[in-house]
């Protein structure tokens, strides 16, 4: 597993690197491939964040854990994760299953997962306009997120996001 650390608002030790690399390792054994985390370490208010993204083959698993002790944060952050990847992997063996022998088992050692559920539909045209033009739209229509062309990029389909710290992000469509 491939480790990048990053910290912000506190210097970590190497023990602490060593420790979150020891435990996010432990996580290795459920994937086939080689896989890189990501881990950030941060402060806020006193207390102790560990952001761990986790991404193996095209699949991305994020958390993140606050608590009064980096290492209970290191610990309550993999422990999440884990709880995360079983639970995406038996959904994805399931289907897989049924697929392959076109019925669904009628006993199982987990909860029966359930499946996603589309609750609305909505269709609309997606019109060319600049960042600053979609994120005025976004906050107009008092939206989370706005899907647009990037006039600036060629018409590319492309989102704005409101983060979390009210910040804003950007999705395009990766053009080779």
């Amino acid at each position: 597993m491939k480790f990048t650390f990053t910290e912000k608002r506190i210097d970590a030790t190497p023990a602490m690197k060593e420790y979150a690399e020891k435990k996010i390792t432990k996580i290795d054994k459920y994937f086939k491939t080689e896989s890189e985390a990501f881990v950030t370490f941060s402060t806020e208010r006193g207390r102790y964040i560990a952001e761990v993204t986790i991404k193996n083959n095209g699949m991305f698993y994020r958390v993140k854990e606050t608590t009064g002790d980096m290492c209970a944060s290191i610990d309550s952050a993999v422990a999440s994760i884990e709880r995360q990847i079983r639970k995406n992997k038996t959904r994805l063996e399931k289907r897989i299953r049924a697929e392959a022998i076109d019925f669904a088992p009628a006993y199982d050692d987990e909860p029966e997962e359930a499946e996603f559920k589309v609750v609305r539909n909505k269709r609309f045209s997606i019109q060319p306009m600049s960042v600053q033009e979609a994120i005025l739209q976004m906050n107009l229509l008092e939206h989370e997120f706005y899907a647009f062309r990037n006039a600036d990029e060629g018409d590319a389909f492309a989102v704005v996001y409101k983060r979390k710290n009210g910040d804003y992000g950007l999705i395009l469509d990766a053009k080779d």
